[in-house]
């Protein structure tokens, strides 16, 4: 038997419950985990809510789009009994079910190995929200924003990714604008690296104008919607904005002029299907830049399955600061 997270839906409303499932009940897939630990992000939240149209998998249905642990049983020639893997995207907690579970089974092309000098811990502190940072830092770095060069803007920086991304960022060496609209959480983004604060009113309100003053050379967009027209008339020459989230709505409503007057480039980071290649580099960097220190930071809470459905509320309600380790058979 496995304890999970089960999410069954009732007369349109999803109800999350802690329960006991046997393990013939567990997906297809050729590699059979004892899962160790997890991680609460922004779209679990949405799905054991049901404010996200997050599932598409039958119901009832397990969430969790992260999941870290060691192999049981294989299948496959890739992982043998005993080794430490871990999962992220692929549509885990999705379409096939995910972390929230003692026990799962996953496809084992959905899986890396724990990457050396990382623990199954540090793993899921960096989760889906630590990945996707890291894959906009490169974004940026490929796309010839310089450490050095000028000021780079991170929006939601209390949350998960941005707190990630501020930093990441300063680890690399870059010059932070964190922008939040927690008061509480200004002293912590500066021992996260963030050189100035800005506040979540002054991007809210969308674009002044079409080209406003240019401000950063660069910018990760964890909000999107009006925040995003804001920033992007605000970059400045060839600078790149990367969008990795939409906390603050999907629409966006803008004009060309920041594109073909400034040459301003617009990014966007998919981390459920990033190809094995560039999530390979990614956690080979998170394994060198994420210092014990900044993971202490980081690390809001380590909760059990039985306190998610809390803190799936408290993170939508903007409560949680940094990142929530899930630590499945606490």
């Amino acid at each position: 038997m496995s304890r999970v997270l089960l999410l069954n839906r009732r007369d349109g409303d999803v109800e999350a419950s802690v329960c006991k499932v046997d393990e013939s009940r567990l997906p297809e897939g050729d590699v059979l985990l004892d899962v160790w630990y997890s991680g609460l992000n922004y779209k679990d939240a949405l799905a054991i809510t049901g404010r996200g149209k997050i599932i598409r998998g039958a119901w009832p249905f397990v969430p969790g789009i992260d999941l870290a642990g060691k192999v049981r049983a294989s299948d496959s020639e890739a992982y043998k009994p005993g080794d430490l893997v871990i999962g992220t995207g692929w549509g885990l907690g999705e379409s096939h079910w995910g972390g929230y579970a003692e026990v799962q089974r996953v496809d084992a092309a959905k899986l890396l190995p724990l990457p050396k000098g990382m623990s199954l811990e540090k793993a899921m502190l960096t989760g889906t929200a630590g990945l996707t940072a890291m894959l906009a830092v490169m974004e940026l770095e490929a796309h010839g924003v310089e450490a050095g060069k000028g000021e780079v803007l991170v929006t939601g920086a209390s949350g998960g990714v941005g707190s990630f991304a501020t930093g990441l960022l300063h680890e690399a060496g870059y010059r932070v604008a964190a922008s939040t609209g927690s008061p509480d959480a200004h002293d912590w983004l500066g021992r996260l690296g963030a050189a100035r604060i800005i506040e979540r009113e002054a991007l809210a309100a969308g674009a002044a104008r079409p080209l406003d003053s240019g401000e950063w050379l660069g910018a990760v967009d964890v909000v999107g919607g009006k925040t995003l027209e804001a920033l992007l008339s605000r970059l400045k020459r060839h600078g790149t904005a990367v969008a990795c989230g939409l906390a603050g709505g999907h629409a966006l409503h803008t004009t060309v002029f920041p594109f073909i007057l400034r040459g301003v480039r617009l990014i966007g980071v998919d981390t459920n299907t990033c190809p094995v290649p560039m999530r390979r580099q990614a956690w080979e960097r998170l394994t060198r830049w994420l210092t014990d220190d900044l993971a202490g930071h980081l690390l809001a809470d380590t909760i059990g399955l039985d306190d998610l459905p809390s803190y799936s509320e408290r993170l939508l309600s903007g409560e949680i600061r940094g990142r929530l380790l899930v630590d499945v058979r606490k």
